[in-house]
Formats: C-alpha cells, sequence, structure tokens
C-alpha cells in the first residue's frame, strides 16, 4: 500500500483565519485510490520549520509527501525552498515552469484579469523549483505544482487555494497518481444499528477486528439521546479488487453474526 503524509503550510491555518480543508480532501482522494495516509501536520510560514516536516517525513520513508500552500509570489511563499533544503536539491528556474507562468499571464493580461503580462520578478518567483524538480500545470491559477524524487519519496506540492489544488488533483496530476497507486481500490460499508451503549459494541468490534486484520472497523455515534444510533464502518485498500471484496465480505458477515448474537438490530447497510 502506497504510504502518504501531508503538510499543510500557511500561518493562516494557524491562526484560524482559514480552515484547512486540503488535508480532509485530500484524505479522502488518497483513501480512494487505495493509499494511506500516515500522518498529516499543519505548520506556519518559517522556512526551517518546512525544511525540518519534509525531511522527517522522508526519514520516515514516506511514498509520497504532498505539501499544500506556499507556492505565490510573495516573500512568504516559501514552501518549495523548503523542499529544496529538505531534498537537498537547490532552487533554480525551471524552464517549464517559467512557460506555464507566462502562458498564464497571457491569458489572464488577454481577459484584462490583470494589467500586463511582464515577468516581474514576483511572477518569476513562481517558476523556481528544487532542481530535478518537474512543473505540473495549474488549469485555475498562475503557480505551478511540482512533483520531485527525493530518495525513495515522492515530494508534490500543490498550491493552497483549495480551487487550483482540485483543478490540478482531478486534472494534469491524474496520469501520475496513476501510476502511483496504480489499480488500488477502496471498499467500504457503513451499517448504521440501534444500539445505546457503545461499551456494548466495544468488545465485539475488538474480536470482529482480531479475526478480520486487513480490514478497518470504527464506530461512531450517529445521534445522541433516548434513541442512540451508532454508525460501524468496515474499510480496506488494496491492489486486487476480488480479495478486497472478499475480505470486507467476510467481517461484515461476522459482525452481522455478533450484533444478531447480541439482539442489537441493524437499520441499514450502505
Amino acid at each position: 500500500m502506497v504510504t502518504v503524509e501531508i503538510i499543510a503550510v500557511g500561518n493562516e491555518l494557524l491562526l484560524g483565519d482559514v480552515l484547512d480543508t486540503n488535508t480532509n480532501w485530500l484524505c479522502k482522494k488518497i483513501t480512494g485510490l487505495g493509499g494511506q495516509v500516515k500522518r498529516a501536520a499543519i505548520i506556519g510560514d518559517d522556512l526551517q520549520a518546512i525544511a525540518h516536516e519534509i525531511r522527517s517525513a522522508l526519514d520516515r520513508k514516506a511514498d509520497v509527501v504532498f505539501t499544500t500552500g506556499g507556492l505565490g509570489p510573495t516573500a512568504d511563499d516559501m514552501t518549495l525552498e523548503g523542499v529544496a533544503r529538505a531534498a537537498a536539491s537547490p532552487l533554480e528556474l525551471n524552464d517549464e515552469a517559467l512557460a506555464l507562468v507566462k502562458a498564464k499571464y497571457e491569458e489572464l493580461a488577454g481577459k484584462g484579469y490583470v494589467e500586463d503580462a511582464a515577468m516581474t520578478e514576483a511572477r518569476r518567483k513562481m517558476a523556481f523549483l528544487p532542481q530535478g524538480a518537474r512543473a505540473i500545470s495549474n488549469p485555475v491559477g498562475a503557480a505551478p505544482a511540482s512533483i520531485l524524487k527525493a530518495n525513495s519519496s515522492l515530494i508534490i506540492s500543490l498550491p493552497g487555494v483549495p480551487a487550483e489544488l482540485k483543478g490540478i488533483f482531478e486534472g494534469p496530476l491524474q496520469p501520475i497518481l496513476k501510476e502511483i497507486f496504480g489499480e488500488s481500490v477502496f471498499i467500504e460499508k457503513l451499517l448504521v444499528i440501534d444500539c445505546g451503549d457503545e461499551s456494548l459494541l466495544a468488545p465485539m468490534l475488538k474480536e470482529i477486528a482480531e479475526a478480520n486484520l486487513e480490514v478497518y472497523v470504527k464506530s461512531r455515534a450517529k445521534t445522541f439521546g433516548p434513541r442512540v444510533r451508532f454508525r460501524i464502518t468496515l474499510s480496506m485498500a488494496g491492489s486486487d479488487r476480488g480479495e478486497v471484496e472478499g475480505a470486507i465480505n467476510k467481517a461484515l458477515k461476522d459482525l452481522e453474526r455478533a450484533l444478531d448474537s447480541a439482539h442489537i438490530p441493524i437499520e441499514s447497510i450502505e
């Protein structure tokens, strides 16, 4: 299974001015691709902290490290410099990135969104990538994303603006993601049960989990009050759909038998 770490960069996230929806969205997408997010962190616009966090992810040998935010034209946009330090790949003007930035500003100027398409230093800044990095086009904004091989890991740096991040992830990054994750599959079953006491479920779910080690088993309360409902999730990712379906179905049958023995009704299965 492909292991992933996510590093969200931005003082605005730590101050609470902006909600980090990017990490949540990426976790869902990566899980759906059959990957496993092992760790996620939020750090400020601090070069040393960015480099340290990325270097730590590389030391943990994460297969893929996603960074979000800090790719723009301002001085506090320093994620790529942090990537460069962590990977010992100095920043350099990337011809492919420069062409992408130029084309974007020509497009914006043509639409009247910016005054002109001149390549100012601030605009050129977005074309400096770590040595050896590949530029990935941004169909929504101006700053290209980048992908860099560092030791056994891939570092994929995405913009922090959600529309830009999603546009890249679901657009030009897709062929790369297919290479990384292959034909992996993720399957999830959700049961809603009529039970007012999670402590009754705990030993049962522990037994189910121990008998189905590859399946993730989790319970969550759906409502509170006199008629409490619990949601039980069975999920698994893998490279073979048949194996994943078989494991999920076995865990589901084990759980259905256990609930029936405990006289706990199942309200729905999705």
